[in-house]
């Protein structure tokens, strides 16, 4: 199981990393998200048009992906 924390944990070096995974992220989406799983995932489904379980799909393999659990 994903440690959803752990992406708060490690924001400052996830933050970058996010933008490379998903270029529709912007600056100030990333500022919003906070580091928070489920703000993420909320931005995934907005942005990309993913249903919750695909965005959490995609989300937790970034996670494993960047060895952040």
């Amino acid at each position: 199981m994903i440690n959803k924390d752990i992406i708060e944990g490690n924001w400052k070096i996830v933050k970058g990393k996010l933008k490379q995974q998903w270029a529709k992220f912007t600056d100030d989406d990333i500022e919003k998200m906070k580091g928070t799983y489920d703000e993420i995932r909320g931005r995934l489904q907005k942005l990309y048009g993913h249903d919750k379980e695909r965005a959490e799909k995609e989300l937790d393999e970034f996670i494993q992906k960047n060895k952040l659990q």
